[in-house]
């Protein structure tokens, strides 16, 4: 069914460093913070840099081609600037579309987010479940295989949002949209089919787990909201786990825009809220 975007390098672990590891984690926007909240947990002694690539959100707009190149270009100017030992790809557009080419390029393990349509499946008592995912990642091939891989007789929907990672990303700059337009874009994940109702919705993009509880509110019913970024978290620390040593020495996580923006006054609250520290604008526009 194509790459492991779970995998890392060769699905080997990383060697003993004698040293705290430095894992950078990758998004084009701020929902790989929902992915780094778990993996600090996970892993409190290491050290995290935050890469949002904001001066190219949202991925979603690119074509393949230009997709894939400029997560190369970025990712060369971080694995340069910040030596990391493992990347995540918090991002499932970037994750889906340029895993590929980033194995070839780095000799860095690297460890992807995938559409969790296995848990969703587990969880749906009614056989009825959504992907709700962006447009980039409805159209991926992968995101139709893990479907044919892993949801047997249950009945997937997929929903492809162009607007709920911007709805993201403004509720974390203080400008929360209207609950109106947030339940317009998930009101598609809502089916019901011979009296049974779509019970497991899988979050498939790392920006929608940040609107979970705007979600709940706008419902037209409970459902189970399916984050993934728990079991990327479980990955990353199978792979960097030293069991005969605890891991210590993790700073407080940096975070690099490559827009020349100013952080707004919410946003960097919002921040220093989720444990991060500086933020650092390393311009870098799309051409």
């Amino acid at each position: 069914m194509g790459v492991d975007l779970f995998a890392g390098l060769n699905g080997a672990a990383l060697p003993a460093l004698g040293r705290a590891p430095k894992i950078l984690v990758f998004d084009s926007g701020l929902g790989g913070l929902t992915v780094l909240s778990e993996l600090v947990l996970a892993l409190p002694g290491a050290s995290f840099v935050y890469a949002a690539d904001d001066a190219a959100f949202p991925y979603g707009a690119l074509d393949e081609e230009r997709l894939v190149a400029r997560v190369l270009a970025v990712m060369e100017r971080l694995v340069a600037r910040e030596a990391p030992d493992l990347v995540v790809i918090a991002c499932n557009t970037a994750a889906t579309g340029a895993l590929p080419a980033l194995r070839a390029r780095f000799a860095l393990p690297f460890v992807g987010t995938v559409p969790a349509v296995k848990p969703a499946v587990k969880a749906s008592r009614s056989g009825l479940v959504t992907i709700l995912a962006t447009p980039g990642t409805v159209r991926r091939e992968h995101t139709r295989a893990m479907i044919d891989a892993f949801a047997g007789e249950t009945e997937v929907t997929l929903v492809g949002s162009p607007r709920l990672a911007g709805f993201a990303e403004a509720e974390l700059r203080g400008e929360p949209v209207a609950d109106a337009d947030v339940a317009a874009e998930i009101a598609p994940c809502f089916v019901e089919k011979d009296a049974r109702r779509t019970d497991a919705v899988a979050l498939a993009c790392t920006h929608f787990p940040l609107l979970t509880r705007r979600f709940e509110a706008v419902a037209p019913w409970p459902v189970a909201w399916i984050d993934p970024a728990p079991a990327i978290a479980r990955r990353v620390l199978a792979l960097v786990a030293e069991p005969d040593r605890a891991i210590e020495g993790g700073a407080r996580p940096r975070v690099l825009f490559t827009s020349d923006r100013t952080a707004p006054a919410a946003l960097v609250s919002a921040l220093a809220k989720r444990g991060l520290a500086s933020i650092v604008n390393d311009h870098f526009p799309l051409t």
